[in-house]
């Protein structure tokens, strides 16, 4: 692949600005469309709709590459032709970075979004792996995002070690503001980085890997900002966070029994990626990352932030393709040092045809009606798929994980030219 970028790319480099660009022009007429606040509908429900892993950029100078982008816009466009969100997650992953171009490596950012600003939909992202790299940053993303209104996504967290993407969003009663209501809902945004830092090389050549799990100074502005919020509205405010690469957690609980540590009608959904890949994963405690070292635990100050923090509902994970479920993680896994308290861990539906995998695309949803939030700290959650239909539907609830619920299908699709990609440029998995 090397070989044939810099064969092809003097060539190929003038196609590859050519990309489908949505027009600024209606989007500057709503200037501040971002800046009211999240607030829940009159019938007090506020709902999210999830996508992760579009991986926008692949192969711009073959045919599957492009091919492959909008067949992703179209996933989007089905998705929210049937849901009606007040807020849409990038859940990290929007742009495959090592494979586009300097020049115009964020740009793919304008065709990720069109089918929001169509909508007069608004959105948060959350960088991941992929979205670091040594043509693109997050802090590249985050200038073209803020290019449109419509985006929330914003950079609260200073320092190099932090990332990018590290921020929250209140969400308010309707008709209520920050002026003269309490939030009813806190939605937390963390950058788990990886990938590579931009522009960056060792001086034998070798580009920079980038630490990929949440820092500790993004773990310490977390706590402190979540007890700020405590001390000044005297009540713990329910939430939901999202973050691209799932903590260790999650594997430990999905392999703590063997294969079928996930039950599909207990906790339904795709369990295909065994074991899942998480923070800290291949790095040595020591900070090395030279591939001696299966995971080095650098992950631990964030999970024991999760499972400290009150009202703490479910984090919202992607990276994992074929993993789809939801588990309540609320006990001391063996060979862990921290302890769940009840937190749910969820990763969501693979909603672009980019980055590897076949699973059928969707987008995970998520409901909270403010009738059971105050008082139950419970959500439901689903996945509409591209095909229109509803799988994984659940409530994360005090019951959850004893719950039956039906299966869900493993259903696949394909990208028309994916044969073809398969012979050139087999993809690489989690990284």
């Amino acid at each position: 692949m090397l070989l044939a970028l810099l064969l092809l790319g003097p060539v190929l480099a003038a196609p590859s600005r050519q990309i489908p660009v949505p027009k600024l022009a209606q989007a500057e007429q709503d200037d501040g469309f971002a800046s009211k606040p999240l607030s829940f509908t009159r019938d007090g429900t506020f709902q999210i709709s999830i996508f992760e892993d579009l991986h926008f950029g692949e192969n711009a100078w073959d045919t599957w590459g492009p091919q492959q982008d909008i067949n992703s816009v179209a996933v989007i466009n089905k998705v929210l032709d049937r849901e009606s969100p007040g807020l849409v997650v990038l859940n990290g992953d929007l742009i495959t970075g090592e494979n586009t171009f300097l020049e115009n490596s964020t740009l793919y950012l304008d065709q990720i979004v069109q089918p929001l600003v169509e909508r007069r939909l608004t959105w948060a992202s959350t960088y991941g792996n992929h979205d670091h790299s040594f043509n693109i940053s997050g802090e590249g993303i985050l200038e073209r995002e803020r290019r449109w209104p419509n985006a929330r996504t914003q950079n609260m967290v200073p320092g190099r070690d932090a990332g990018v993407s590290n921020y929250y969003l209140p969400v308010y009663a309707a008709e209520c503001n920050e002026m003269n209501c309490a939030p009813e809902l806190l939605l937390w945004f963390f950058d788990s980085r990886g990938g590579f830092y931009f522009q960056e090389r060792h001086p034998d050549g070798s580009q920079v890997g980038q630490p990929d799990w949440v820092g500790v100074s993004v773990v310490n502005w977390f706590e402190q900002t979540n007890q700020q919020f405590v001390a000044k509205h005297g009540r713990i405010i329910p939430s939901l966070a999202f973050v691209h690469i799932p903590t260790e957690a999650s594997q430990a609980l999905q392999v703590e029994n063997g294969q079928d540590s996930v039950n599909r009608n207990y906790q339904p959904g795709i369990n295909d990626d065994y074991p899942v890949a998480q923070q800290a994963q291949g790095w040595c405690a020591d900070g090395r990352n030279d591939g001696t070292c299966a995971y080095g635990g650098q992950d631990v100050p964030f999970m024991q932030a999760i499972v400290s923090t009150p009202g703490l509902m479910a984090v919202f994970s992607g990276h994992d393709h074929g993993a789809t479920w939801c588990y309540k993680w609320d006990h001391l896994v063996p060979g862990m040092t921290v302890a769940g308290t009840g937190v749910n861990l969820c990763f969501g539906q693979h909603s672009g045809y980019g980055g590897y995998g076949n699973w059928i695309r969707g987008s995970r949803q998520v409901s909270v009606d403010l009738r059971t939030l105050r008082d139950n700290w419970e959500a439901q959650t689903w996945i509409r798929l591209e095909s229109g239909d509803v799988v994984g539907s659940v409530s994360l609830n005090a019951t959850y994980g004893n719950d039956w619920y039906p299966a869900t299908p493993n259903d696949k699709t394909f990208c028309p030219t994916w044969s073809f990609q398969k012979k050139i440029n087999p993809v690489r998995r989690r990284i």
